[in-house]
């Protein structure tokens, strides 16, 4: 009988990786991206949104029939929502308003109630982030799922993905380069690989508009020049998940540079990916070239460029951010 599996969740993870030729080819090294698109809610935040449910359920904080408030740049959210939908229980979801409309829309086909709060800064207490937390206090047989502090979030990639990579690079990867939003990827796979070999590199591919790279090369959480076009990544603060990372050095990339990847790699390679895929494998490129050729260097490839058509797939959008696209 063919291989077959029992439900949504039962579906999370296994995801393939994929060579890069290009990148590849041009380094020397041999370059995979993880394809967490394929994951069944389309990105690697299944993994999260999964393994915070199941832990909330597991702790008996969440009871059948509850309800799931998040704060989330969409794809936790849209994770959220199916798995949600799959176990019965209500979802209910803040976003800030400089996401795509693309999320938005998604998230409602979903059946989550989708509440879109105006940008502010974390600091702020109408951030959405602690908007969400605030009104799932009010409700009775609710949980904030709050993926950034909540470590459940590094547990579901300290059990699944880090292992998929070490098993599937037949133990021998070099370094593993991943951009940060929450932490909770690059916290679980490093924890995860540096157990296997202490000597697997572990870089951080940031954003412009972060702290996080300052964070890691200077030690001083100081937000470096932006904003970023890229969503869902970069961080004003250390998560309780990133303070989990063992991150050895990290890597900035431009808006440009991940513009033009995204738009190569979809012309020559047929990939049609998001923002943040775009800085991890500009960030895997520059890791490939220092490291030298001769290295396995994996990254992940968040998710497809559906989700971004208004925006980084539109370049009267990208022109008015003074980004370019070359034909």
């Amino acid at each position: 009988m063919a291989a077959h599996q029992a439900g949504f969740v039962e579906s999370i993870g296994k995801t393939p990786l994929i060579r890069l030729n290009a990148a590849s080819e041009s380094t020397g090294c041999e370059i995979y991206g993880k394809a967490e698109f394929l994951n069944p809610g389309g990105s690697v935040k299944d993994r999260a949104a999964w393994w915070m449910i199941r832990e909330a359920e597991k702790s008996g904080e969440l009871r059948p029939g509850g309800t799931v408030v998040e704060g989330t740049a969409g794809n936790t959210g849209i994770g959220l929502a199916h798995i949600c939908n799959a176990r019965g229980y209500k979802c209910v979801i803040y976003m800030p308003d400089n996401q795509s409309p693309e999320k938005v829309e998604i998230l409602r086909t979903l059946g989550a109630e989708v509440r879109v709060v105006p940008t502010v800064p974390y600091k702020d207490d109408n951030n959405y982030q602690k908007q969400a937390g605030r009104y799932a206090a009010t409700l009775n047989h609710a949980v904030w799922a709050n993926q950034f502090d909540n470590t459940a979030n590094t547990l579901a990639h300290y059990e699944s993905t880090g292992p998929e990579i070490w098993e599937d690079t037949d133990h021998e990867v070099s370094a593993f380069v991943c951009s940060v939003g929450t932490g909770g990827t690059i916290a679980g796979v490093s924890r995860y690989l540096k157990e296997q070999n202490e000597e697997v590199q572990i870089i951080l591919s940031d954003c412009m508009g972060s702290a996080l790279y300052n964070h890691v090369t200077t030690g001083e959480t100081v937000m470096s020049e932006g904003p970023s076009i890229t969503e869902g990544i970069g961080n004003s603060r250390v998560t309780d998940n990133f303070a989990e990372a063992r991150v050895d050095w990290a890597v900035q990339i431009p808006d440009q540079a991940m513009v033009d990847l995204v738009y190569r790699i979809l012309r020559e390679e047929g990939w049609f990916l998001g923002s943040s895929s775009g800085i991890n494998i500009c960030g895997a490129i520059e890791v490939a070239k220092k490291l030298g050729p001769g290295h396995t260097v994996v990254t992940m490839l968040c998710d497809t460029g559906n989700k971004y058509q208004s925006r980084l797939f539109d370049r009267e959008w990208l022109a008015t951010q003074n980004l370019t696209v070359s034909d």
